[in-house]
């Protein structure tokens, strides 16, 4: 079998096994770069040629960039050949980061400097509740329900389904952009002159933005994210609540920010100032 039928093969596996377009990209990228770097057909590829593979082009990875390597040529020699070209290669322990947030007064800024209404309603959004950026720009109008202020996340990671709460500070602004997408024929919440946003366009707007407010941090979307959940919790939410809000099928992924949240930290007496 050649590399294209492999490859094709591969991406119709993906699509019938419903995985996100981010895994189809992924998977079909890596099983690409090792046909490429062998310039063998996929049959031949051995266990050996994918440990040369990771030895010389593979060492500076992270381990979950390695552990997704092993997953897509896994599931495609598995479900193409019949075979497990990884069989006995042992997987790195996925390492546990702790990730980048934000003070309530750099968001604060960060909301600041951002160019215009629509840039501003964007990125609150995000913040508010908790989005992923795929998330929010796969809004569609009908998603939202003003009169119960609850938008409805459909298909999100994990193939999962949820609600969250429509923040009553932005429920003006978001009922005047809902109008214009209305009266412009349009289906989703944002767009942009050449139709749909992309990630790329977010990106851009937050990392010049807070490099604009003078925030020290690097700074992506989904650090907003990250904000949301840590002062949700040094708010005194439940934890098992903000797991529901930000659409965690496991609780650990959600106590990462237990690590994370500085107020906790600061309620914590020492035990000196109880003995003395």
């Amino acid at each position: 079998m050649k590399k294209e039928e492999f490859l094709e093969k591969l991406n119709v596996e993906l699509t019938i096994s419903k995985n996100s377009k981010y895994t189809l990209r992924n998977y079909l990228n890596a099983n690409l770069e090792l046909l490429e770097f062998f310039k063998k057909e996929p049959s031949e590829i051995t266990e050996d040629d994918v440990k040369m593979f990771m030895a010389k082009k593979l060492t500076d990875s992270s381990s979950s960039s390695i552990i997704v390597f092993l997953s897509a040529l896994r599931f495609a020699y598995s479900n193409i050949l019949k075979k497990d070209v990884t069989l006995g290669i042992k997987r790195p322990k996925r390492e546990k980061r702790i990730p980048a947030v934000l003070t309530k007064e750099e968001v604060k800024r960060l909301f600041a400097n951002l160019p215009n209404k629509k840039s501003k309603l964007m990125i609150s959004l995000i913040y508010a509740c908790g989005f992923r950026v795929s998330e929010l720009l796969n809004l569609k109008l009908n998603d939202l329900n003003f009169e119960e202020m609850i938008c409805h996340v459909r298909q999100a990671k994990g193939k999962k389904d949820r609600i969250v709460n429509i923040p009553h500070f932005l429920l003006k602004d978001l009922k005047k952009q809902a109008v214009k997408q209305q009266e412009s024929r349009q289906d989703y919440l944002f767009t942009g002159l050449k139709g749909r946003l992309t990630e790329r366009n977010i990106q851009k707007i937050v990392q010049k933005t807070a490099k604009k407010a003078g925030i020290d941090k690097e700074v992506h979307p989904h650090t907003l994210r990250h904000s949301f959940a840590t002062h949700l919790l040094e708010n005194g939410t439940d934890i098992r609540k903000i797991q529901e809000l930000l659409g965690h099928a496991d609780l650990s992924t959600t106590q990462i920010y237990t690590h994370i949240s500085t107020e906790e930290l600061k309620k914590i007496k020492s035990p000196l100032d109880d003995l003395m």
